[in-house]
């Protein structure tokens, strides 16, 4: 039964690690999207530091990316389309991710 009992902790010790880095993955996502969308709306830092809070709080609205966008995309309006929010998406989680697994070696 031990040896179950370790599969067992090993599968859940796994399940949780995955789980936390990519939530830290998509959080680094939302933070350099967010940054992305302040310079195209002209904030300065401050107001660009505070985009990024709204940005962040905004994905915990539901599960998803669909919130992360929509607020993006009603803040930038003619700014951005709904492609290029969604391509700048993909290719900074791309970075995140990368950046995320620089940071935990």
């Amino acid at each position: 039964m031990s040896l179950l009992d370790d599969r067992k902790n090993a599968f859940e010790n796994k399940f949780a690690h995955d789980t936390e880095l990519q939530f830290k993955v998509e959080s680094r996502r939302n933070k350099l999207i967010a940054l992305w969308a302040a310079d195209l709306l002209e904030k300065n830092s401050d107001e660009a530091e505070n985009y990024v809070i709204e940005v962040i709080k905004s994905d915990f609205e539901e599960a998803g990316d669909e919130d992360v966008f929509r607020k993006l995309s009603g803040d930038l309006g003619d700014k951005a389309t709904e492609d290029e929010i969604k391509t700048k998406m993909s290719e900074l989680l791309a970075v995140a991710k990368s950046q995320v697994m620089e940071s935990s070696d």
